[in-house]
């Protein structure tokens, strides 16, 4: 029964989109500029740091290639297997 009122209620007052206030419009314009700026500023550092990230990889699995053996790195890239190619 609750829920027939609850559906009666909201089918009763229809709500126009230019009634309804949104955050923005709640919010000062300085405010919602400091956020956005926020916002900007928080995803050129995410970008930067997954780009460090990328980096630091590549460095570390050079490095691992670097301290491979000549043997190693024939198995690794698919050259070690001589002996079935005869």
């Amino acid at each position: 029964m609750a829920k027939k009122q609850h559906r009666q209620a909201q089918a009763g007052t229809p709500k126009k989109q230019e009634d309804r206030a949104t955050l923005a419009d709640q919010l000062g314009g300085d405010l919602l500029a400091q956020l956005k700026a926020t916002k900007k500023q928080l995803e050129a550092d995410e970008k930067q740091a997954k780009q460090q990230q990328a980096e630091r990889a590549a460095k570390e699995k050079k490095q691992r290639e670097k301290n491979m053996s000549f043997g190693e790195l024939l198995d690794t890239y698919g050259f070690g297997d001589t002996n079935s190619k005869k």
